[in-house]
């Protein structure tokens, strides 16, 4: 088990941090410390900025928190796996909740795509990005993954980097043991994990995907998930073949 501060709360800051630094809080952070956690002057937080590391902090503030002091570093900067969660988006709430997990799950970057029969054409990338630092700062992660604007799923793998392993989870593939599949392939030089709309993927997309150089057309068992399901099940799976989850690979 990693040794982490679980009960300290955690506050992502967009500023350096150093020992004896001082951090200027903004509006919602302030509320946040002094109006929902109450916390006053000489309380200590968990402070991090994704490239910093962790750091102890103490609050400073009369009336209400206004900054904090930087005490010392509690974990260096780690670096999550070069990994991408490529996905059709869903509508609110669920997108909330695949968001929260492909971040617990060690995903780096996300990036909606827009598919035929994509549910939601509209994504609030700002949203999303608050999420990405509330699912941070609840379960003691240090990088922030980025995230990207939609794009068509033609664009993305027009642009995408032909020597990443793309993985792709579909649902007309062939039932096979997806662990073993996983075993048999080379991540190389990063992955990128796609789930598709739950209405699937068009005919000409899946053929256009299964013209990409290095692909693996992967199924997720004998029962058909909603997406936001198949998001952490293709991620754990993922992690625990060829990310990080059993320590350093090659």
């Amino acid at each position: 088990m990693p040794s982490h501060d679980f009960r300290g709360p955690r506050l992502f800051v967009d500023a350096p941090l150093a020992q004896d630094g001082r951090v200027e809080l903004d509006r919602d952070q302030s509320n946040y410390l002094g109006n929902v956690l109450r916390l006053a002057a000489g309380a200590e937080v968990l402070a991090f900025n994704g490239r910093d590391g962790e750091w102890q902090a103490a609050i400073e503030g009369r009336k209400r928190p206004d900054g904090l002091v930087i005490l010392q570093q509690t974990r260096p900067q780690d670096r999550l796996p070069d990994l991408a969660y490529i996905f059709a988006p869903l509508k609110h709430a669920r997108l909330d909740y695949m968001v929260q997990k492909a971040i617990e799950m060690g995903a780096a970057s996300l990036q909606p795509v827009l598919t035929r029969f994509t549910q939601a054409s509209r994504v609030n990338t700002e949203r999303m990005r608050a999420n990405v630092v509330e699912a941070a700062e609840q379960c003691g992660i240090l990088s922030i993954a980025t995230v990207a604007e939609p794009v068509p799923l033609e664009r993305f793998l027009t642009q995408r980097a032909a020597s990443r392993l793309l993985i792709f989870c579909d649902e007309a593939a062939e039932l096979e043991n997806p662990i073993r599949s996983l075993q048999a392939a080379r991540a190389g030089e990063g992955i990128d994990v796609l789930i598709g709309p739950e209405g699937g993927f068009a005919e000409e997309e899946r053929v256009l995907l299964l013209r990409q150089p290095k692909i693996l057309r992967l199924a997720l068992g004998p029962r058909i998930m909603r997406a936001d399901t198949a998001a952490v099940a293709a991620l754990a799976l993922v992690q625990a073949v060829l990310g990080d989850w059993g320590g350093e690979r090659g």
